[in-house]
């Protein structure tokens, strides 16, 4: 049996306006879980859209439509999008789906049954663009810490999940469970900014808007964000559902990934919500950081960004795909500019990679009709290249199993280099001159050898040029098991990989 895989992004607010900083969780688990995929596990890869709450009922007013016709309007934009950008989920759910809605309510009632839900009033301050309440202590500058807008004073009747009780189970949880949450940094930041300083329960229902999942038993209420959204990582998979199959078969979760504007709730409400309901926690919560624009974190707000698909139309798919999961250290900030993808691209996916790949095929051609037999009779020089492509294979499933994404990325594209310098070294061209065809046909095996397995252990990250490096080499199995396989080559004609980006 197949080991399971279970990977999720959060749930987005559907929008019109997505940016790169929103592709750059789902970009990453894609790869992630392509990479599993690739290791021949049965992955189960969950991301979609977020589409209740006070600020889509807002803007359905404002568009003069309802609710559900506005989200239905523009959700389609998130599938795009992640169509152009080659994001192969396994499941896109909406909290609007019926099977949703109906599990969520049945969630709800479980939980104030058994009470963990009871019901009271709430007043605090309240930023509608980032649903989140805050206390006057955590604004800043008087206004929202995370998007900057104003906050509003809001009173009203609420239910309320009885946060505090798990308060020790969670401290115990981190304690016992030092993987749970990564990076540390994230753990140290819920321990000792929210768990230790007490923790408070926490609003699950609203009245002063009615977009939302309704309260099976007080139809005044609708259930706020925390229990709706955060739910979809198991109502996706028929979780208390009369076809739970895909619960049963892919919880717990192996990985969340989210950015860290909301690890404290995929941390510290999630999991406490997952103890009261008596269901196994995620196995790892990672949470990333902020693909920036010099020192300013790209929003709306700052009007500091274009559409990806633009990037996409003008660079290709592949080369934003590279920078978002190369440029950053995954779990840090990272800077994103154009100018900075123009000469990653030019760099690593024109020079160093596709530079390689075209005039090594052209010199198979040139030299030997297309055709390379298997070669056994190595130098030093290409027994040196040839081990270390071979233990790249190893190297990259480290890196891949912390989530080190780029550093998995760079020691394919360092081996790469040693091909483009090893050419230098053995200079092909003279050995044709002087007729040493015999030495030739090796260097040129052990050049393709060299890409076939760099491209079969690039095709979770830029799967497009992988296809197209298999083409060119006439190589028709990619699988793991496969990698290590030695054969000849009949190779077709070389094609551009990728064009230079000239400046303009």
């Amino acid at each position: 049996m197949k080991e399971k895989f279970y990977i999720t992004t959060p749930i987005y607010y559907p929008s019109a306006n997505f940016h790169i900083g929103h592709c750059y969780t789902t970009i990453i688990a894609d790869a992630i879980a392509r990479y599993n995929r690739f290791k021949g596990k049965d992955v189960f890869f969950l991301t979609g859209t977020d589409e209740h709450g006070q600020k889509i009922e807002n803007k359905a007013k404002e568009a003069n439509v309802s609710p559900k016709e506005y989200v239905d309007e523009i959700v389609s934009n998130a599938k795009d999008l992640w169509k152009s950008l080659n994001i192969s989920y396994d499941k896109f759910i909406r909290t609007t789906d019926k099977e949703h809605e109906v599990i969520v309510q049945r969630i709800f009632d479980k939980l104030y049954e058994q009470g963990d839900i009871y019901l009271g009033s709430y007043e605090g301050l309240y930023c509608t663009p980032c649903e989140s309440f805050w206390t006057e202590s955590q604004l800043v500058d008087g206004k929202c810490p995370d998007c900057g807008r104003d906050v509003s004073l809001v009173k009203e009747e609420s239910y309320f999940f009885r946060l505090s009780k798990y308060q020790d189970r969670l401290i115990k949880m981190f304690n016992d469970n030092p993987e749970f949450l990564q990076p540390v940094s994230r753990k140290n930041e819920m321990i000792n900014n929210f768990i230790k300083p007490g923790l408070e329960d926490l609003c699950v229902s609203r009245t002063s808007f009615s977009w939302g999942i309704p309260v099976s038993f007080n139809l005044k209420h609708v259930i706020y964000v925390w229990i709706d959204a955060l739910s979809n990582y198991i109502t996706a998979l028929g979780y208390m559902s009369d076809n739970d199959t895909l619960f049963k078969k892919y919880w717990p979760c192996d990985l969340h990934l989210v950015g860290k504007e909301i690890v404290r709730f995929h941390a510290i409400v999630w999991p406490a919500l997952l103890m009261a309901l008596d269901l196994p926690l995620p196995k790892r919560i990672f949470g990333h950081g902020w693909l920036k624009i010099g020192d300013a974190k790209i929003s709306k707000s700052s009007n500091n960004y274009q559409d990806p698909r633009t990037y996409v139309s003008q660079y290709g798919v592949d080369a934003v795909r590279y920078y978002v999961l190369k440029e950053v250290s995954f779990g840090n900030d990272g800077n994103f500019s154009v100018e900075a993808l123009v000469s990653r691209t030019n760099a690593d996916l024109a020079n160093t990679l596709g530079n390689l790949v075209n005039r090594t095929i052209t010199m198979v051609h040139k030299y030997f009709d297309g055709k390379i037999n298997y070669c056994t009779n190595y130098l030093d020089t290409d027994t040196k290249l040839l081990n270390s492509v071979y233990e790249l294979v190893d190297v990259v499933d480290n890196k891949m199993e912390e989530l080190r994404v780029s550093e998995a990325i760079s020691s394919i594209f360092d081996v790469l280099r040693d091909c483009n310098k090893y050419i230098d070294e053995n200079t092909p061209w003279v050995l044709a001159k002087e007729g040493k065809m015999e030495r030739l046909e090796v260097v040129l095996y052990t050049l393709l050898e060299s890409i076939r397995v760099c491209a079969i252990l690039l095709q979770s990250f830029i799967p497009d040029t992988s296809s197209k490096i298999f083409e060119q080499l006439n190589v028709k199995d990619s699988k793991y098991e496969n990698l290590k396989d030695k054969v000849g080559f009949s190779v077709n004609q070389p094609v551009v990989l990728f064009k230079r980006i000239e400046d303009k």
